[in-house]
């Protein structure tokens, strides 16, 4: 009998030595990070608060200049010495190079049914449509911004404060009549980027992909969002520095609206902490729907995603990282913390408890949040495109020459055409 304590005794003293050392050499992953803000801080309180949780798992993040991840990050990964895990924007370009998460995965469908389809499709390899590489962690959208304080002093009602809808042509129309009353220069503009055309273009009833998935440019949405543009310029109530004075390179207009010289202001969720700072309490300003049109109402996404890679010797321990930060309430807390907006639709649906004590950043956020589930599937399959970026810029470049005289809309919109099939062709 003596015997047998001693040898329980004995067992029980090596498992909690063998324990003592699992728990003091976890497995160290290493999460390549970039910041915009604060947000690397919160995800390092919620990774600590995982690690505390799973101490045979040590999370290592390396932050980096964004640039870094742009351009040494992919040439690291195609080289088999990449990080474990890591945010990044630019996910077509190490295709074939992400981990499948799906056979370590406790709950593979829960990443299919809380993320849009193209935002896992976008990591996959070849004609792959079942591997789960990564999830977005956060979404930018694009919307409007308005001057409230123009259209009170105008006397003019807020159209979408009386109605769910309001289509481009009424908002065009009722801008113009509340610069005229203010005599404020401008009524109404967009930023100069093919990624903020494309949505009013989706809601002016642009059909971006044919049956067969293949990218077609001309539609007549496309066409009515190129002439409403046109109009603005020709009309002079958008300025015209922002489309036609600039050669090739990206413009945006958010000076004119900071400095109370435009009504109306097309572009995205990314500007409310530089308007929550830069313009104070000059003027009331408001975020409203995506106006509405013969598509619908829908804005075009952008955003980060986490990735895991196919590199780490921990595939295991990566797949449990990465299910822990898409549980619904990790997701709330960062987004609520780093006032972003989740990439996960059913936290996008349930909404967020933002935490900040500014009245205008939070409405404007929640404005926002709204706007994510109205997105149509074309405006993910768009951001998501491998050419995308292509795209985005020829439609500008072709867009400026049409309006300026150097081009036809039809030989605009065949150079457009010419350049996605050739940046197709070309992967």
């Amino acid at each position: 009998m003596k015997k047998l304590f001693v040898g329980a005794v004995m067992f029980m003293f090596l498992l909690g030595v063998s324990q003592m050392g699992f728990a003091a050499n976890p497995v160290e992953l290493r999460f390549i990070w970039y910041d915009d803000g604060k947000e690397g801080a919160v995800m390092r309180d919620l990774l600590d608060r995982f690690e505390a949780e799973n101490p045979d798992i040590k999370i290592v993040m390396d932050t980096v200049a964004y640039q870094t991840i742009l351009e040494q990050l992919p040439i690291q990964v195609e080289a088999g010495e990449g990080p474990d895990l890591g945010r990044i924007t630019n996910m077509d370009v190490m295709v074939c190079h992400y981990l499948d998460l799906r056979p370590y995965l406790k709950n593979a469908q829960y990443f299919e049914d809380n993320f849009p389809p193209a935002s896992l499709q976008v990591f996959r390899c070849g004609d792959d449509t079942s591997a789960i590489h990564g999830f977005p962690m956060q979404f930018t959208v694009t919307g409007p911004y308005i001057n409230r304080t123009l259209f009170e002093q105008a006397g003019i009602e807020v159209p979408s404060d009386a109605k769910a809808e309001v289509s481009w042509e009424e908002w065009t129309e009722v801008t113009t009549a509340v610069a005229k009353a203010t005599q404020t220069p401008y009524a109404i503009a967009i930023d100069r980027t093919g990624h903020r055309f494309s949505g009013p273009a989706l809601s002016m009833g642009a059909q971006f992909f044919d049956a067969e998935g293949k990218w077609t440019v001309d539609s007549p949405g496309f066409r009515a969002f190129a002439e409403i543009i046109k109009s603005w310029h020709d009309t002079g109530i958008t300025p015209k520095e922002v489309w036609l004075g600039v050669g090739d390179s990206y413009a945006q207009a958010g000076d004119y609206f900071v400095n109370g010289e435009l009504v109306f202001y097309m572009s995205g969720n990314w500007n409310i902490g530089r308007f929550t700072n830069d313009i104070g309490d000059a003027f009331d300003w408001d975020v409203v729907p995506n106006p509405t049109g013969p598509g619908g109402s829908t804005g075009l996404p952008g955003g980060a995603s986490i990735a895991a890679f196919a590199s780490t010797k921990h595939p295991a321990e990566v797949a449990r990282v990465m299910e822990y930060l898409i549980q619904e309430d990790v997701v709330a807390e960062f987004s609520a913390r780093t006032l972003f907006i989740p990439g996960q639709l059913s936290v996008a649906k349930k909404g967020v408890e933002y935490a900040t004590n500014l009245p205008a950043a939070r409405h404007a956020l929640n404005a926002y949040l709204a706007e994510i589930p109205k997105l149509q599937d074309q405006a993910f399959q768009i951001f998501y495109n491998p050419v995308s970026r292509v795209f985005y810029g020829e439609t500008v470049n072709r867009l400026t020459q049409w309006m300026t005289g150097e081009l036809s809309l039809d030989d605009a919109i065949a150079r457009i055409q010419q350049a996605v099939d050739d940046a197709i062709a070309s992967r």
